[in-house]
């Protein structure tokens, strides 16, 4: 302390300072939470069809034709109370070629069906991983916790690797 300036001087400047390191771990803590909320937002959509399955309808679906974004195929059921449709509609992925036959479950109340088993239940949950990756450089860079970024950036290559290979 300059022997000239008063103390108080030197407090506001180590409050101003505290103010501002909060507000960066605030405002960064907000927007990485933000990403894996969407991130899980976005999987929820698929992966609840996936998951849980009681009481839904399950079959497999052997693709004949595939638009731009959709393929299309008979659906043949494997669960009770489930019936055999001439045609349903899955998303067209690089995971569903024409040819071959997928197990599916039905959305309830439509001809639209999603890969079920852990091909299906990885692939729904991708774009958790890619929030986790996100998430983890704002971890690294905004909040200046290298090892909880490290742990995110891990899980979330985990989860994008499993569904890479199990697809």
């Amino acid at each position: 302390m300059i022997p000239a300036m008063p103390a108080t001087a030197l407090t506001s400047r180590q409050a101003s300072v505290a103010a501002l390191r909060f507000g960066r771990l605030a405002t960064m803590g907000t927007v990485a939470a933000l990403i894996l909320i969407a991130g899980v937002w976005a999987s929820w959509g698929t992966a609840q069809h996936v998951m849980l399955t009681k009481g839904r309808e399950s079959g497999t679906i052997e693709v004949t034709r595939c638009g731009d974004d959709t393929c299309t195929g008979p659906y043949t059921p494997i669960s009770q109370g489930s019936k055999a449709r001439d045609t349903v509609v899955i998303e067209k992925t690089v995971a569903v070629r024409k040819g071959q036959t997928y197990t599916v479950v039905v959305k309830p109340s439509s001809d639209e069906v999603v890969r079920s088993g852990p091909a299906g239940i990885l692939y729904a949950w991708v774009p958790l991983g890619g929030a986790l990756l996100l998430a983890s450089v704002v971890v690294a860079g905004g909040l200046g916790r290298t090892r909880g970024a490290w742990v995110m950036a891990g899980a979330g290559m985990a989860l994008l690797t499993a569904a890479f290979v199990t697809i």
